[in-house]
């Protein structure tokens, strides 16, 4: 009976392992961007189009950019989502 190579390490060790550490992390902190953009869409009362006219776009790509499966988005379009929202982009390593 062949043991779990995996048993007991944490789930990050096993997607590290696995080559697929980084491209988790940058899905699940697309997801809570476009969560936050949207929760702020809310609280302005702000819909799609209207965010995408401030930004000068479409609004289908507006859906792209907010798509949470969608992790090719620059540094420089969040920039501009933030701005469009009024406020102001901030990353930091942990």
């Amino acid at each position: 009976m062949m043991k779990n190579k995996h048993k007991g390490s944490s789930f990050d060790e096993y997607l590290a392992e696995e080559g697929l550490l980084a491209e988790t992390e940058a899905a699940a902190a697309k997801r809570v961007i476009a969560f936050q953009i949207e929760q702020e869409m809310a609280r302005q009362q702000l819909s799609k189009s209207s965010l995408a006219k401030i930004m000068q776009t479409s609004r289908s790509s507006l859906d792209r950019l907010m798509d949470p499966r969608n992790t090719s988005v620059t540094l420089l379009t969040l920039e501009n989502i933030a701005t469009a929202l009024g406020k102001r982009l901030r990353i930091q390593l942990a």
